[in-house]
């Protein structure tokens, strides 16, 4: 009977997911009837509109209070708006990614993306070596990897897949085919980049995301744990690291930023200090966020307070 009844709960819990997912691909299937720029627009305003009756806008209200202390109610209520409407355009760049993406550096006029640090890509790509790029869930972050590829960068980029199976396969299907080698996170992801560096590659990983057991650090102040597996990578195989971005601009533009790379700290010794590189890391992100603020996916629950607010 516990058996039979265990059954039912699992393939209900499986139909509400692929409901789910189906609800998730109407949608994405209807944007598809615009140009562009129109269904862009449309997702920004639409979850503009919804957003702020979802659970999820106490804990992004309630992280933006305790990240921008100084600013009124007011300013914290229009970043959660606009940080809505930033989630709206992901979901809809999804649809128009093919044609978003189009640099090219011969062309004289500008077009929709712009790149920053293309001697950068070229000298990684032509001068083969381990490195990292990381990144942060800033502007539509899935171009990177789509600028890496355009350039003929080989990246392996480590990912977190959406929780709904459904989803998650339809996501790794779309990614794996415009963004080269892509590693779900999992117990044994660590293994798998490292065998990217260990074979002269480069490795791509977000660092903003919420992580239980990490190095205590700080974020906009207050405590965070961070994920080691980038410092202790750079640790083992003495790689270069680099700080890469999207920045959202004005007429559904975009421009990608790829840093020079960052030193790390180290200890009295010459060894890599760990827990300053996390720290580093952090300090990074938080620039870019303090820079365009609605930009940042806010509902994370990077300082795991969902439960005192939810």
């Amino acid at each position: 009977m516990k058996l039979f009844i265990t059954r039912i709960v699992l393939a209900l819990m499986r139909f509400r997911q692929w409901s789910i997912a189906q609800v998730a691909f109407g949608f994405l299937n209807f944007l598809k009837l615009f140009p562009a720029d129109a269904g862009i627009r449309f997702s920004d305003r639409l979850m503009r509109a919804i957003g702020p009756h979802m659970a999820r806008h106490k804990l992004m209200l309630a992280n933006l209070r305790n990240a921008f202390p100084e600013k009124s109610e007011a300013e914290v209520e229009a970043i959660a708006i606009g940080s809505w409407g930033n989630m709206g355009r992901l979901a809809a760049e999804y649809v128009f990614l093919d044609r978003l993406f189009d640099f090219d550096p011969a062309n004289e006029k500008p077009g929709r993306v712009e790149v920053s640090g293309i001697p950068i890509f070229l000298d990684l790509r032509d001068n083969p070596r381990p490195f990292i790029v990381f990144t942060a869930h800033t502007g539509n972050f899935e171009l990177l990897p789509v600028a890496g590829a355009a350039f003929g960068l080989k990246v392996t980029v480590l990912f977190r897949p959406p929780n709904n199976p459904y989803v998650a396969q339809k996501v790794f299907d779309f990614r794996s085919e415009r963004m080269g080698r892509l590693v779900p996170s999992h117990a044994g992801s660590s293994f798998a980049l490292a065998r990217q560096l260990e074979a002269g590659a480069g490795v791509g990983v977000l660092v903003d995301q919420k992580f239980r057991k990490g190095a205590k650090t700080k974020f906009f102040g207050l405590d965070v744990k961070t994920n080691p597996l980038l410092p202790k990578l750079v640790r083992q195989f003495n790689c270069e690291i680099y700080p890469a971005r999207c920045v959202r601009l004005p007429g559904n533009r975009y421009r990608l930023e790829i840093e020079p790379k960052m030193e790390v700290p180290r200890d009295i010794k010459g060894n890599l200090d760990l827990p300053a590189t996390a720290q580093m890391l952090n300090d990074k992100v938080e620039s870019w966020v303090r820079e365009n603020p609605e930009q940042w996916l806010w509902y994370h629950d990077r300082w795991n307070i969902k439960k005192k607010i939810l």
